[in-house]
């Protein structure tokens, strides 16, 4: 049978009311209670009905996932930790996976899951600021990505200009001035990943005085090991050859290397690369990456803390833009083994 609160206050000798402060890890409990009560759960195998107590909250207990494509490493890594980030919370995630299609993340920020979760969490690619304005229902909503809408959700990034010039900077000390940047997308607004990141590769290039070259900006169809293969085969095919690459991401950066490699260009003596996002393959290469590593531990616990914000009615609004932390990882894409 199940051990409920009631078996755990008898087995302690204490209130029901004082094994849910316990359970529920309110502060004012004294490290003596706390301890008696800990071991009578510990003795019973007591476990928290998590349903019954969302269930008494109106909630279910469940969180929303979108993200454009699991299959890709970051997303997978984000995943992973903004279901940690939940569990602390007690709460379940669900995921999905928009393909980075407009309908889709349409369809998701719409809310047609509204019934059976009480937030999302959505990274998108292609959705417009007007898809949400037109946006019905009251699940909170928190925006992940670098794209800016201007509207009442939280949202969650990191500085990618400053993360791209972060990256050429690090080229540039090691004594590289041909850096070409693999990644853009012609069809890239202002205000999206591929355009904040050549913004910023130009950005110190030009602060640094070094040429920028169009003839260095490769574009990309998508976001794989294949796309950065064949960005980077296009770029020596046509005579030019760089003595460094930034690629968009670790997957574009990773298909380039092969490419080099097949080439008979050493790296990163012949030409060094960085990639960005510091996913668990970038480690585990014949040549090890460095990387632009945003810190996705602490995305993952703003997002989760954004959304229990809004709903435990939190007095501010929402609509807070939040700075997520990055770093470089040098590895020996750019340093070599030493």
């Amino acid at each position: 049978m199940r051990v409920s609160l009631k078996d755990v206050a008898e087995r302690a000798g204490v209130s029901i009311k004082t094994v849910s402060n316990v359970v529920n890890n309110y502060p004012h409990v004294t490290p003596a209670m706390r301890a008696r009560v800990q071991e009578a759960i510990d003795e019973l195998g007591y476990r928290p009905n998590l349903t019954a107590r969302h269930l008494r909250k109106g909630r279910t207990g469940i969180i929303a996932l979108a993200v454009p494509e699991l299959g890709n490493p970051y997303f997978a890594e984000l995943a992973g930790a903004v279901i940690d980030a939940a569990a602390e919370h007690d709460f379940t995630v669900l995921l999905d996976h928009t393909r980075g299609e407009r309908e889709q993340e349409v369809l998701v920020s719409q809310g047609f899951r509204a019934r059976v979760i009480d937030g999302l969490i959505l990274s998108p690619l292609e959705l417009e600021a007007q898809d949400l304005r037109a946006r019905a229902g009251d699940v909170p909503l928190v925006l992940l990505g670098e794209r800016e809408y201007d509207l009442p959700y939280d949202h969650i990034a990191i500085d990618n200009v400053a993360a791209s010039r972060l990256a050429v900077r690090h080229l540039l000390g090691r004594g590289r001035s041909r850096i070409a940047f693999l990644g853009a997308r012609t069809d890239s607004a202002g205000n999206r990943p591929a355009h904040l990141r050549l913004v910023g590769w130009r950005e110190e290039l030009t602060a640094a005085g070094v040429p920028a070259p169009d003839s260095l900006v490769v574009p990309v169809g998508g976001w794989d090991r294949d796309d950065g293969a064949e960005a980077m085969a296009r770029l020596l095919d046509s005579g030019v050859r760089p003595d460094a690459v930034f690629a968009y991401n670790d997957l574009i950066a990773i298909g380039a290397m092969r490419v080099l490699h097949e080439r008979g260009l050493r790296v990163p003596w012949d030409v060094a690369v960085v990639g960005f996002d510091d996913i668990a393959e970038g480690r585990f290469g014949a040549v090890t990456l460095t990387t632009v590593s945003p810190d996705k531990q602490a995305i993952a616990r703003m997002a989760v803390e954004s959304l229990l914000r809004s709903l435990n009615g939190a007095d501010e609004p929402a609509g807070r833009e939040l700075a997520a932390a990055f770093h470089l990882v040098e590895r020996e894409s750019t340093l070599g083994r030493r």
